[in-house]
């Protein structure tokens, strides 16, 4: 189990790690900036507020003193109106809540008391009344200065807030900008490389002029590369052919003799059977060295399958079970496509019979995520699951299992490459009963 959890783990795109370690960094920078911010505002904006909270009671205080009865209640009226300012009576039993909510409230009642005298009172709430409360006297009278609690000027928690969300959202956006730009060439890199891998040898894979010189180093590298695979390809396609055009000459020389020269009709029929052998095994090789395209469209399964059960289907030595319940679509090439179940079906017929020499055949078609899986199990000796992995190998039989090993040993190798060629992919398993079970995924139409 924690073999199977570990990659689950780690299987997170170059994308997204670099969007999210860019994205850390940039919000860890945005968070220690609004920090440094704001310890360098504070001290600036106390002392600014504290000198203009203290000219107005200076101002006030001064006005008051030179003023007659009748022009301080003209004064107490403008500085109400114009000020947002009011002048109250401070009585001993007067009850108050000290401005000391924060940092920056501490430090502008400090500077208040260091400019208008220790005895200055600064207050957040008087008598259950709310504001910016300014104790301060007039001789031996006291008196409260409600001031608007704008004039501190201090930044709102919400208008933080909104400034670091706008700083926020800008930096990922920018985070994941860089990061696609930054995996673009790695994605267009592993794209090609999977083309190649199926078989896609075109000389234009990558961009040979980008503007990056590693990237368009790279890419010249990879596009050669694959150029050098696609003359390897038709070398030995041509080479193979070649060979096959040579020896099909004498192979027919040799046919006509015996047909001719030898009179025992059993020899003459093995030597003949023995030429058709080497003949298929000489197409073998040329299906597996192919190097055209498959031509991909939209393909009835069931009737593919239909069609390459007509030989086994009503013979007595063979029992099929197959009964689609519908018209599956898939996406592949049909010719292909009826070579591959054709080479799945011969396979099974040749080695997968029971100990009375009776071919039993369950093909079931399933569809899920997109995909159309089809199951071809035979009911044989089966083969060891340590060999299972190299079934697929070109050249390679399981004689320990599979008896009356004839042909090229090519013929799961060309299923497999067809497959991959198609898009899908083929799985040989035990079956679920013994034999062998043929797993082939295609993509859905």
């Amino acid at each position: 189990m924690a073999m199977t959890a570990a990659p689950a783990l780690r299987g997170i795109s170059l994308f997204w790690r670099t969007f999210l370690l860019l994205g850390a960094l940039l919000l860890g920078s945005i968070l220690a900036w609004f920090q440094t911010f704001r310890a360098l505002e504070e001290e600036p904006r106390a002392l600014q507020s504290a000198q203009q909270l203290a000219s107005l009671v200076n101002l006030t205080r001064a006005a008051m003193v030179h003023a007659d009865a009748i022009a301080r209640v003209s004064l107490v009226k403008t500085l109400v109106e114009q000020e947002n300012v009011r002048i109250a009576v401070r009585e001993p039993s007067d009850t108050y809540l000290a401005y000391d909510t924060d940092a920056l409230s501490r430090r502008i009642s400090e500077a208040l008391a260091s400019r208008l005298g220790h005895e200055t009172i600064v207050a957040r709430e008087v008598n259950g009344f709310e504001g910016l409360w300014i104790g301060f006297m007039i001789d031996n009278d006291t008196y409260w200065l409600l001031a608007d609690p704008e004039r501190v000027g201090s930044v709102r928690g919400r208008t933080w807030l909104v400034w670091l969300s706008i700083a926020a959202s800008l930096s990922l956006i920018g985070a994941a900008l860089f990061a696609g730009l930054l995996n673009r060439p790695l994605k267009q890199l592993s794209a090609a490389t999977a083309r190649v891998r199926d078989g896609d040898f075109r000389p234009d894979l990558l961009d040979e002029t980008t503007a990056t010189i590693e990237i368009r180093e790279v890419n010249i590298g990879f596009n050669r590369m694959a150029e050098q695979l696609a003359k390897a390809e038709s070398d030995r396609t041509l080479m193979l052919a070649g060979i096959s055009h040579d020896l099909r000459t004498p192979l027919a020389r040799l046919r006509l003799e015996t047909e001719m020269s030898v009179p025992d009709d059993n020899a003459r029929q093995l030597m003949a059977a023995d030429i058709e052998q080497v003949t298929a095994i000489i197409d073998k090789f040329l299906d597996y060295a192919r190097a055209e395209h498959v031509q991909m469209g939209t393909v009835c399964l069931d009737e593919v399958i239909t069609t390459a059960l007509q030989p086994y289907v009503g013979t007595p030595d063979c029992m099929v079970r197959f009964s689609p319940t519908k018209a599956w679509m898939v996406q592949a090439d049909e010719v292909e496509l009826r070579r591959v179940i054709d080479n799945l079906l011969e396979n099974a017929s040749r080695y997968g019979r029971s100990a009375d020499h009776t071919l039993e055949l369950d093909i079931v078609v399933s569809e899920s995520n997109g995909t159309v899986k089809v199951e071809i199990t035979d009911h044989g000796a089966g083969v060891p699951p340590e060999l299972l992995p190299r079934l697929a190998e070109p050249f390679f039989r399981a004689n320990e299992a599979r008896t009356a090993a004839t042909g090229s040993g090519l013929g799961l190798a060309i299923a497999v490459k067809t497959m991959q060629r198609m898009g899908g992919h083929l799985l040989l398993r035990p079956g679920p009963t013994g034999g062998l079970t043929a797993e082939l995924t295609l993509r859905a139409a």
